[in-house]
C-alpha cells in the first residue's frame, strides 16, 4: 500500500468514526481493536512518528528510529512484531522514562516529562488515530488545547472577542476567574477517566489498552514507581485522555456555551441574554487543556460564589483540587494573564469604546533577553557567526511569531532588535579583538544597510523581530475545521443508514 493510498484509508476511516459519533451521541463503539491492529493503521502511525525528531530519543529499552530502520527485517518486521503482540494479547507497555524539564520563567521549578519506548509510542499513536475522532465529536467548541486545527491563538481570540462590544452595547463581561488546578495531570483519577472513556468505547481490548498505558510504571533514576493517578506527560495519547477528563469543566457551563452538536451558537446566546434580563449571572468558559478562564457576566460576588462552586464541583466530580490562591478573580479592565499573553479590556482612543486587547506581559521580553544572553555567552568566540545565528534564529522567529498579534508589538520588537544588535556587536568585538564597529559592519552586514540590516555571515542572516509586522488574529468562530468534518457531507440519518454504517465499520 503506497503512502498516499494508506493516508487516504486512514483519513476515510477517521471521517466515518467522527461522523457516526456526531450523529449518535449515545453510541458506544465496538470492534475498534481490529482497526488499531490493522497494518495500515500501524504503518501510518510509524510515518507520523518518523517525522518527529523525538523518534530518535530512546525510552527505557534504548531503541530509536534509526535502530529500527537498521534491522535486517527493517520497519516492516518491527511493525509486524507489534501487530502480532497486540493480536495475541501479549503486548505490555514498558516503563516510562521520566525526565524533569525546567519550567520557563520559574527558576528552580520543574515539570515531569515521560518518554515511552518507541514501541509504546507507536501503539499509542495507532490508538489515538482510531479513538480521537470519536471523542472529538463530543468536545466543546470553546476547548482549544491539543485538538486538530486549533491553537492557543484561537483561544485568545475567543477571549478577546468576548470583551469586545456588540450591537447591543458594551461587553457584559465584567470579571474573570483565572482557573488553576493543583497538579492537574498528576491528579487525574484513573477510575473517573475510564468511566468517561466507556461512554463512547465498548471494546474491552481497547479499554484494557488505555488502562495499561495509565498504569505503566515510571522509571525515575533507576527506581520504578507505580502510578495510582495521573497521565504521564509526554505520552502521545495523554493529551487526548486529559481532554476527555477535563471536558467535565466545559459540561458544567453548557448552559452558556454552545453544545458540541449545535449548528449555531444562537441558543447559547439566547440563554445568556435571558439570564441577563432576569438579573442572573452568566458564565462563559474558554479552556486550553488545563489552562482555563471563566468570563463572568455578573457582579464580583457572583464570581466569588462561582469560584467556590467550581472548587466543590472539581472535588466531587473529578477528584481534583482548585488552587484558591492562584485562582484569582480579576476585573477585565485591570487585565489578566492567559496563555502567555496579557488580556485586558481597554478604551480605544479613536472611538472611546472599550474593546478586548492582547499585550505582551512585562516579564516576557526580559525572559527572552536572558535566554538569548545565555546562548551568546555559551558560544565561544572561536565559533563562526553563522553557527551562532543558527542557534539564535529559532528562538527569535518562534517568539516573534507567537507575539506578533499583541497590541503595540511593533514597539517592543523595535526595542528587542536594538538590544540584539548591540549584544552581538559585543560578541563580535571579543571575537575580533580591537576591531572598530565600522569594520565589523563592513564584514558582517550588507553594504549600505548599517544597523537596520542586522548581522549576517554569508547566506546566514540573523532574524529580526521587526521583520514580522503586527497582525490581528481572527476569531474563527466555533466551527473550526478539524479535517474530518467536511461541511458538504451530511450526518447519517435514520436507523437503517445508521446500522448500515455500523456494520461497515465492523468489517473494516
Amino acid at each position: 500500500m503506497s503512502d498516499t493510498v494508506n493516508t487516504e484509508f486512514i483519513l476515510d476511516m477517521q471521517r466515518k468514526l467522527y461522523r457516526w459519533s456526531a450523529a449518535s451521541p449515545e453510541r458506544r463503539f465496538a470492534d475498534l481493536f481490529n482497526i488499531v491492529c490493522d497494518r495500515g493503521t500501524l504503518l501510518h502511525a510509524w510515518q507520523r512518528l518518523a517525522r518527529n525528531r523525538g523518534s530518535n530519543t530512546p525510552g527505557t529499552d534504548g531503541v530509536t528510529r534509526k535502530a529500527v530502520e537498521g534491522r535486517p527485517d527493517g520497519v516492516a518486521g518491527f511493525l509486524e512484531e507489534i501487530r502480532q503482540d497486540l493480536r495475541q494479547g501479549t503486548y505490555r507497555p514498558e516503563p516510562v522514562r521520566q525526565r524533569l524539564i525546567p519550567k520557563p520563567g520559574k527558576p528552580g521549578k520543574f515539570r515531569p516529562l515521560g518518554i515511552p519506548t518507541l514501541k509504546d509510542r507507536l501503539v499509542q499513536m495507532a490508538l489515538k488515530l482510531v479513538v480521537e475522532p470519536i471523542f472529538e465529536a463530543d468536545f466543546y467548541s470553546t476547548s482549544y488545547g491539543f485538538r486538530p486545527g486549533r491553537s492557543t491563538h484561537d483561544a485568545l481570540a475567543k477571549v478577546r472577542h468576548r470583551l469586545d462590544p456588540t450591537k447591543a452595547g458594551p461587553s457584559r463581561t465584567r470579571f474573570v476567574i483565572e482557573g488553576d488546578i493543583k497538579g492537574c495531570f498528576d491528579a487525574i483519577d484513573h477510575h473517573v477517566l475510564m468511566e468517561r472513556v466507556r461512554r463512547h468505547i465498548r471494546d474491552r481490548k481497547v479499554l484494557r489498552l488505555v488502562l495499561a498505558f495509565l498504569k505503566a510504571d515510571i522509571m525515575i533514576e533507576g527506581n520504578r514507581r507505580h502510578p495510582v493517578t495521573g497521565t504521564p506527560q509526554g505520552g502521545i495519547v495523554s493529551p487526548l485522555l486529559a481532554n476527555v477528563y477535563l471536558t467535565a469543566i466545559d459540561e458544567r457551563y453548557r448552559r452558556w456555551i454552545p453544545n458540541p452538536r449545535d449548528k449555531t451558537p444562537v441558543r447559547a446566546r439566547q440563554r445568556l441574554q435571558t439570564d441577563y434580563q432576569r438579573g442572573r449571572p452568566g458564565f462563559y468558559v474558554v479552556r486550553y487543556a488545563d489552562d482555563f478562564v471563566v468570563l463572568v457576566q455578573g457582579t464580583q460576588k457572583d464570581a466569588e460564589d462561582e469560584r467556590l462552586a467550581l472548587a466543590q464541583f472539581l472535588k466531587e466530580e473529578l477528584r481534583m483540587e482548585l488552587s484558591m490562591e492562584k485562582t484569582k478573580i480579576t476585573d477585565v479592565r485591570e487585565g489578566f494573564d492567559f496563555l502567555g499573553y496579557r488580556v485586558a479590556q481597554e478604551k480605544m482612543p479613536s472611538t472611546g469604546r472599550y474593546v478586548g486587547m492582547l499585550f505582551i506581559p512585562k516579564g516576557k521580553p526580559q525572559f527572552l533577553r536572558d535566554k538569548i544572553k545565555a546562548r551568546v555567552r555559551e558560544t565561544p568566540t572561536g565559533v563562526t557567526l553563522a553557527a551562532l545565528v543558527d542557534n539564535l534564529n529559532p528562538v527569535i522567529v518562534g517568539w516573534r511569531n507567537y507575539y506578533r498579534y499583541a497590541t503595540r508589538s511593533g514597539k517592543e520588537f523595535g526595542k528587542l532588535d536594538w538590544w540584539l544588535y548591540w549584544r552581538l556587536k559585543s560578541w563580535l568585538g571579543k571575537k575580533h579583538g580591537k576591531a572598530s564597529g565600522r569594520t565589523l559592519r563592513r564584514i558582517y552586514t550588507v553594504p549600505g544597510t548599517g544597523k537596520d540590516g542586522g548581522w549576517q555571515s554569508g547566506a546566514k542572516k540573523l532574524a529580526r523581530f521587526a521583520d514580522t509586522k503586527r497582525l490581528r488574529y481572527p476569531d474563527r468562530g466555533l466551527r473550526i475545521p478539524n479535517g474530518w468534518d467536511d461541511p458538504d457531507e451530511r450526518f447519517l440519518k435514520g436507523a437503517d443508514k445508521f446500522w448500515e454504517a455500523t456494520r461497515a465499520l465492523e468489517t473494516l
